[in-house]
């Protein structure tokens, strides 16, 4: 293949009088242009041959097609790409050529079926599907919507209200559930695919099978008034459950269209709608996050040296709480034999108990069968001592933030575990380098920071000290990918990357409350912003011992720049520890329904007594917008520091740390990315300003107040760093 092109297709033409149109652009085959105008090229030449009855579309090496090619979006948003002409060839090259041709064509789908290439085989006039492949329109999860026709055909296929589901969700459906929908007319095994489907083709010429136009079907669409209601109650959902986000909303635009006006007039405004959709900012946003996900795991100087992950047949965590049982979950779901140590029977058997409820509660969803859920609990056994561990290939510590405790274990590891296993601690802020001190084996110590709950939370921050070998990093890179979470290499600090990111965040609204501003209305403005949670929801979610163990390191690490707040030990002093004593920022009910409590009014004041704050009549008055600026723009200035300190090698590896780490919302592309949306002119003038009146808390650094004064966009690279990695 041409270095310069992305993919073609090749067509060969059987003695049956069925051209066979493959497409091939690993390592999903997805729909480039080039692939797409080959396709165009192929398409015409089977419909110009005499010696070609029938078209079978299919794609190499046991895929179909995983859907339009998104890079060419993300070229058009930098600047590099004219628009392109999608509705233009949807409709020129999908409808008017595939479609509407005088020749049938069927898709033989192994594999997936993702986006455009879901819509691809719609129009052509059967399906064919191995067993278990994926169907489906991620589009909106991307920011853009279906743009090759699928806001019309999916409807007409599987109905109005399964069409809005899938698209709505982006979730796909299975090959089975496929052709119970109507969306599939076969499902044959892998073998059997392409003479099925060449068999299909040919029946259909010879009017055994039908001939079905998908954008002519109008059996499965409810009658107007219905339709109507339906897609109103979508758009309520849509507002409710995605409120700062247009491009669904635009989406259910182009599909009512089509029911109400035709499918031709429906064409026409998904096409223009797409067209629109790209250069919205939440796009913007979320197309650099699919790209930013895609790079964290190339790490320079590690992954570019060759080196092949060993196999990790065993795994031992050490400590059986919420996040040792939750690790343990994860590493079990993915097949890894698990040894899970406590101090005690008690704390062993609670620590198992945790895991099974984690997996207990898969079943009750219907998500893991009973026969799973037995083979899975098997891989997990209980120790008390590490005599199990002499064959262990990594071992995770997961005990709590106490930094003698942790050095005795990890010097006890070096006496038991076999020379090539992998010391690894779930530590959220204490230095690695003090964690070994008193071991000889630095070269395999390495950070493997889950975030809670463990088997949920997608983040796994891989902390490299300056002595943790490459071998060790890309051997945690593989586990990370089997497991199904999405790594981050970063350097070693007190609280590595997010949690040093976002200590600010906390302090700075414990600094707004303590001059006047109501903590209730941060929290709101906060989860409008569209964080999961506002900063007081999530200190009592994890727990005031949590807040204060974690204050604790920063404080000592970063005195300069650290807002110390009474508030929560105040409240400590009067038993309330967060939700789990259904007291604390909040009051909780027996199904944890949080409410304001109107006594958090008298820790709020005697904080301000001993700190000696003042209230501001400013920040009694501040609006939603002045809220998310003092809140976040100490995050952002502290992620700076983190950057040009080399603590991540990419600002986009610390857009997805934040965002899977801290639940940042993703549409806003990332804690740099959004900064950048707003300039570091701006951000850099409003913390000068109020570091001048309030403190060095809010003082922006070098880095930022450098890049801030040219105006110069702070995720660009850092030049000459040394890299902590």
């Amino acid at each position: 293949m041409d270095s310069r092109t992305k993919g073609k297709t090749v067509m060969e033409v059987g003695g049956d009088g069925v051209a066979v149109i493959t497409l091939i652009n690993p390592p999903v085959n997805s729909l480039s242009f080039d692939v797409l105008y080959n396709l165009k090229s192929n398409y015409e030449e089977a419909l110009s041959r005499n010696d070609v009855k029938a078209i079978v579309i299919t794609g190499a090496k046991g895929k179909f097609s995983g859907g339009f090619d998104i890079s060419g979006f993300s070229e058009i948003q930098k600047g590099t790409m004219k628009e392109p002409k999608v509705g233009f060839i949807s409709i020129d090259i999908i409808t008017d050529l595939l479609e509407a041709a005088r020749k049938p064509s069927v898709a033989a789908i192994d594999g997936l079926a993702l986006g455009g290439g879901l819509e691809l085989s719609m129009a052509c006039h059967a399906r064919i599907s191995t067993p278990g492949a994926q169907l489906g329109l991620p589009e909106l999860q991307l920011g853009v919507i279906p743009g090759f026709g699928g806001t019309q055909r999916l409807p007409r296929l599987v109905g109005l209200t399964k069409a809005l589901e899938m698209i709505l969700t982006s979730k796909p459906v299975r090959a089975e559930e496929g052709h119970s929908l109507g969306l599939i007319d076969a499902v044959v095994p892998s073998a059997e695919l392409l003479t099925t489907a060449r068999r299909w083709a040919l029946d259909i010429v010879e009017r055994r099978k039908p001939w079905i136009t998908s954008l002519l079907k109008t059996d499965k669409l409810p009658p107007l008034g219905e339709a109507r209601e339906i897609l109103k109650f979508a758009r309520g959902q849509t507002r409710k459950q995605a409120p700062n986000m247009k491009h669904p909303l635009m989406c259910l635009d182009a599909l009512e269209m089509g029911i109400v006006s035709g499918p031709r007039v429906g064409l026409e405004k998904e096409a223009e709608v797409g067209s629109q959709v790209i250069s919205l900012d939440t796009t913007k946003g979320l197309i650099h996050v699919f790209f930013s996900q895609r790079g964290t795991v190339k790490v320079p100087g590690v992954t570019d040296r060759g080196l092949m992950p060993r196999k990790i047949k065993k795994v031992a965590i050490i400590g059986g709480g919420l996040m040792g049982s939750g690790i343990a979950t994860a590493l079990i779901l993915s097949n890894y034999p698990v040894i899970l140590k406590e101090v005690n029977e008690k704390f062993l058997e609670a620590g198992i108990g945790r895991v099974k409820a984690n997996l207990q509660s898969r079943v009750r969803k219907g998500s893991m069968s009973k026969e799973k859920f037995e083979k899975t609990m098997s891989l997990l056994k209980g120790s008390l001592d590490y005599e199990s561990f002499r064959d262990v290939d990594m071992v995770i510590e997961a005990v709590i933030e106490n930094i003698s405790l942790k050095q005795q274990i990890f010097a006890d590891l070096e006496k038991y575990c076999p020379q090539h296993c992998i010391l690894a601690s779930n530590t959220s802020t204490i230095d690695l380098n003090k964690i070994g001190e008193r071991t000889k084996s630095q070269d395999r110590i390495v950070g493997a920071h889950f975030f809670s709950p463990a088997h949920v939370m997608p983040l796994l921050e891989i902390v490299r000290t300056n002595h943790t070998s490459a071998q060790v990093i890309v051997d945690l890179l593989d586990v990370g990918k089997k497991i199904k979470k999405t790594p981050v290499v970063v350097g070693n600090c007190t609280g590595f990357a997010v949690n040093r990111m976002f200590f600010p965040y906390t302090q700075a609204a414990m600094f707004l409350v303590e001059r006047g501003a109501d903590p209730y209305l941060i929290d709101s403005a906060v989860s409008k912003f569209g964080m999961p949670m506002g900063p007081f929801r999530l200190c009592d979610l994890v727990g005031f011992g949590v807040a204060i163990a974690t204050a604790t390191q920063f404080i000592e690490n970063f005195p300069e720049r650290t807002y110390k707040s009474m508030i929560i030990p105040l409240m400590q002093e009067d038993k309330r520890a967060g939700e789990a004593t259904r007291k604390g920022f909040y009051l909780y009910d027996d199904k944890r329904k949080a409410k304001p409590d109107p006594e958090l009014k008298k820790y709020i004041e005697k904080a301000r007594s001993i700190s000696g704050a003042n209230v501001d009549p400013k920040l009694v008055k501040l609006s939603e917008k002045e809220i998310i600026e003092m809140t976040f723009f100490p995050v952002v200035n502290e992620a700076c520091r983190v950057f040009a300190e080399g603590i991540a090698v990419k600002a986009a590896d610390l857009d997805i740390a934040a965002i899977m780490g801290m639940g940042f919302p993703p549409y806003r592309g990332g804690i740099m990315f959004w900064a950048d949306s707003i300039g570091s002119k701006y951000i850099y003038s409003r913390l000068d300003e109020w570091s001048k009146t309030y403190g060095d808390f809010f003082k922006p650094c070098a880095f930022l107040a450098e890049r801030g004064s040219k105006g110069a966009p702070l995720s660009a690279p850092v030049e000459q760093a040394r890299s902590r990695l």
